[in-house]
């Protein structure tokens, strides 16, 4: 079992920077995504890492925006996000999927455990 928590969420405005974090209960040899979901949207891939960082993947709409980092010894995955846009505006959650460690997947149902997600508000 393993159990995510993200937070690092809040208000920012827009063009602002804001990093999520995600601390897992126990080790983090996994492949991490982050995605978001707004209302009336499905829920969308951000980014991902691999277990030994050296890959990551991004959303076109993220991608030199956004920077997935991992730290093992923490157990924790970061989400830096700058020049964050409207559209930014989401409940953002950390998944995590146990049964690769290179191939970063876009796909929700790749994941098998999730966050409780938090809340970005970006405002103009």
């Amino acid at each position: 079992q393993v159990t995510l928590v993200e937070s690092g969420g809040g208000l920012v405005q827009a063009g602002g920077s804001l990093t999520l974090s995600c601390a897992s209960s126990g080790r983090t040899s996994y492949v991490m995504g982050w995605f978001r979901h707004s209302p009336g949207k499905e829920r969308d891939f951000v980014g991902g890492i691999s277990v030994s960082g050296a890959r990551t993947d991004y959303a076109d709409s993220v991608k030199g925006r956004f920077t997935v980092s991992r730290d093992n010894a923490k157990n924790t995955v970061y989400l830096q996000m700058n020049s964050l846009k409207l559209e930014d505006t989401a409940v953002y959650y950390c998944a995590a999927n146990i049964r690769h460690y290179h191939t970063v997947s876009s796909d929700p149902e790749s994941y098998d455990y999730w966050g409780q997600g938090t809340q970005v508000t970006v405002f103009s």
